[in-house]
């Protein structure tokens, strides 16, 4: 730790990594709950890794690919959305194989790229390390969109997440406000990707929400509590693979998985002792004795 204190007061790419974690923690925290309360990770898994083949075609046709990633999320997004809505009872095979299909496109494009010479395990796992300043703009741009968003529409998505039939019944165009969650998650996903990868993306979108749950029970809490757990997770687990050269993503997404591993057994065992003492401490009634009128 103290190493990395030390580099991080004359590394700018530390520093720029930092930042990068930040950033990305405050989709974590506001998204990634909604994600985790709605229920609907299976479909952020299938939006974040049809990420790749907006990646692919931006590498093949010469373009920024963090674009290609924002452009292509949010159209599987919307289209995965539209399955789900459109037919449930095959949702997750319909799911699944837009999954596979959006991987496959990108490997390929990737591969035909004339002249790329990049890693792909880069985009699969992400590396924080190599996030350009430039980036970084983009990155806080997304945050402004997802808090705009959020903070305008917090009551009808409070609604949707909750209760869709009453959410319905007050008037509220919940199809139109679950996609709008889905695009929310496709812009979530492009900030994580920078951080952990593909692979790894619905970890950190859903662990920090997870364990925050265990403690608050408030939606806007909650999103508080997990933008800055995931914060701490980031910058941590920065912070840990420097001394060792570990990979960043990895470690994060370790260290995310033992907090709430740990959060749910503590939590549990809260819960049980609080049920114990409740049992103890309510008044028994005295069975009168035998022959005694009761």
């Amino acid at each position: 730790m103290t190493e990395f204190l030390s580099a991080l007061g004359h590394q700018p790419f530390l520093q720029t990594a930092l930042i990068a974690g930040l950033l990305a923690s405050v989709g974590t925290g506001v998204v990634g709950t909604l994600v985790v309360v709605k229920r609907i990770a299976f479909l952020a898994g299938g939006v974040a890794h049809s990420v790749l083949g907006g990646i692919g075609a931006a590498l093949y046709f010469g373009f920024d690919p963090l674009l290609g990633a924002l452009l292509a999320a949010v159209l599987s997004a919307l289209l995965i959305g539209s399955v789900r809505l459109a037919w449930q009872a095959q949702e997750d095979t319909l799911i699944g194989a837009l999954w596979a299909i959006g991987m496959a496109v990108g490997i390929l494009f990737v591969a035909k790229t004339p002249g790329y010479t990049g890693d792909l395990m880069t985009y699969l796992f992400g590396n924080i390390l190599l996030v350009p300043q430039r980036e970084l703009w983009l990155m806080g741009a997304l945050d402004l969109v997802l808090l705009a968003v959020i903070g305008l529409f917090y009551r009808q998505f409070l609604a949707v997440c909750f209760d869709e039939e009453h959410a319905r019944l007050r008037g509220i165009n919940v199809t139109f406000f679950y996609l709008l969650l889905l695009v929310l998650v496709a812009i979530t996903v492009v900030l994580l990707i920078q951080v952990v990868g593909i692979i790894l993306v619905i970890a950190l979108l859903t662990l920090p929400p997870a364990t925050a749950s265990h403690y608050v029970k408030s939606l806007g809490r909650m999103m508080v509590t997990a933008t800055l757990l995931g914060a701490a997770l980031t910058s941590a687990g920065l912070a840990l693979s420097y001394g060792p050269d570990l990979p960043v993503g990895p470690t994060i997404i370790l260290l995310a998985g033992a907090v709430y591993l740990l959060s749910t057994v503590v939590s549990r065992l809260a819960v049980k002792h609080r049920a114990r003492r409740t049992s103890s401490s309510s008044p028994h009634r005295r069975r009168p004795a035998s022959g005694q009128p009761d």
